[in-house]
């Protein structure tokens, strides 16, 4: 397919200029926001970027700088959400490029269909998905998101659109390229059946970090979806403790007899939004200590077969809208590495240096990944990832995380960009090899700079 690229074809008039931040809230900038509602105006506002160029933006939850243009435009391309055409006997849908996972679960599901790969909240836009190259609790046995993706078209530099498939360069480039190679306007993905809209849970504490890796090494083959909470508060005898849950998706015959009337009801529970203002220094090591002793202790030491909905299993905190305020003005940072298999000791040191930083993280989870993916920029690799959210005003914070870098970057690991806010360009470089390859096709696709974004210029991608 190809874009209408013709003088008659104007974008949308942007906006005033609009602050701009990731969902972490820490480095807002200043852009002009257009929301193209066809691909004509899409391509239009590309020829029109200026000299700042342009970057798209799905529903903002990139936790950094990867969404954002300072002094630039911006591309909302929530405006592009229609759901094109589902095949519900080879479970495969195309979709625009701004439909949510939100919207794809309420579609599929009750078409016994559900998306391949979910991260851990669904209000993300498949082109989203694919330009940050999502993971979930299932990499382990799924890969990332771009590995369910047959096909897309991507609006590049130039105004044409291209139909790129998996396998080719830009493909590779694209999924986890964070927008920099183009505008991903519409997708082919494939995806998961399923019989009922409910998770088959099993959950089960761990005394600390060696029990957890024990168990997770022991018994993930057996679930498709595994993923522990840990408390990087606790200290001593205790460092590491955590609480594992891992899933299936629930068979017909689980399911109590009034659930088996709507087995494939899609029915997220939501609360109130947390406030617009908070005072800061709520989320203190006091206050979170407190949290996660109570949460591991009413944690089950063993508990097999619960039921509980899709959106409980995969995406507690969308159920309160505006969660990111809880950490109040000053915002928060995400930090998602992964280490390989066989350096195991580094995640060990990590989480030590962790606990005896004090950082109080209510939100700090430990998975294990499957195979490497495709994509040149996309993050997981074989090994342990471990993410955790932190008050950005936390004394000490910078110099923490540059330590931190340096051991991931010295074990061959690397930190996800999706998540990223404040690292430095050289630790790119040495978690990233095919780095080169993707500066060297963008050069080739996008002489002039037309995709930029803050994060873009901040790493040198």
């Amino acid at each position: 397919m190809s874009a209408d690229t013709s003088p008659d074809t104007v974008p949308a008039p942007p906006g005033p200029p609009t602050s701009v931040s990731g969902w972490g809230r820490t480095a807002p900038t200043t852009a002009r926001l257009l929301r193209p509602r066809s691909y004509e105006e899409a391509a239009a506002a590309v020829r029109a970027c200026g000299a700042r160029g342009t970057i798209a933006r799905g529903l903002g939850r990139a936790y950094g700088d990867a969404a954002q243009n300072a002094g630039g435009a911006v591309l909302d391309m929530t405006g592009l959400d229609r759901i094109r055409q589902v095949d519900a006997e080879a479970g495969i849908v195309v979709c625009d490029a701004g439909v949510s996972l939100h919207r794809l679960m309420e579609v599929l599901l009750p078409l016994g269909w559900f998306v391949p790969v979910t991260p851990g909240t669904r209000y993300v836009t498949v082109g989203g998905a694919i330009g940050a190259d999502i993971h979930g609790k299932n990499h382990h046995v799924s890969g990332s998101f771009a590995r369910h993706v047959r096909e897309l078209e991507l609006l590049t530099a130039d105004g044409t659109v291209r139909t790129v498939t998996p396998g080719s360069e830009l493909f590779d480039a694209t999924a986890g390229g964070m927008g920099l190679t183009g505008v991903i306007l519409r997708a082919t993905v494939q995806l998961l059946p399923v019989r009922t809209s409910l998770m088959a849970v099993d959950t089960e504490r761990a005394v600390d970090l060696d029990d957890l890796m024990t168990r997770l090494e022991s018994g993930d083959h057996r679930y498709r979806y595994s993923v522990a909470w840990i408390d990087l508060l606790a200290r001593g005898a205790r460092t590491g403790r955590a609480v594992l849950t891992r899933g299936e998706h629930a068979p017909l015959d689980m399911l109590p007899p009034r659930a088996r009337r709507t087995p494939l009801a899609f029915r997220p529970r939501r609360l109130p939004p947390a406030p617009a203002f908070l005072p800061e220094g709520l989320l203190g090591r006091a206050s979170v200590s407190a949290f996660n002793e109570l949460w591991y202790r009413r944690a089950p030491r063993h508990r097999t077969g619960e039921l509980q909905r899709i959106s409980t299993f995969f995406h507690p905190l969308d159920g309160v809208p505006h969660w990111n305020r809880v950490y109040g003005r000053g915002g928060f940072v995400q930090y998602q590495f992964v280490v390989g298999y066989g350096h195991e000791e580094t995640l060990r040191a990590i989480v030590r240096r962790i606990s005896r930083h004090g950082c109080p993280s209510f939100l700090a989870v430990l998975k294990r990944f499957g195979e490497a993916d495709p994509g040149w920029l996309s993050f997981p690799l074989p090994g342990w990832t471990l993410a955790l959210d932190i008050p950005a005003n936390l004394p000490g914070l910078g110099a923490l995380l540059d330590e931190l870098d340096e051991a991931v970057a010295g074990a061959g690991g690397r930190v996800y960009l999706a998540k990223d806010a404040r690292m430095r360009p050289e630790a790119v470089e040495r978690m990233y090899p095919k780095l080169p390859q993707f500066r060297s096709l963008r050069r080739e696709l996008d002489p002039e700079g037309v995709f930029r974004s803050d994060m873009g210029r901040r790493l040198g991608l």
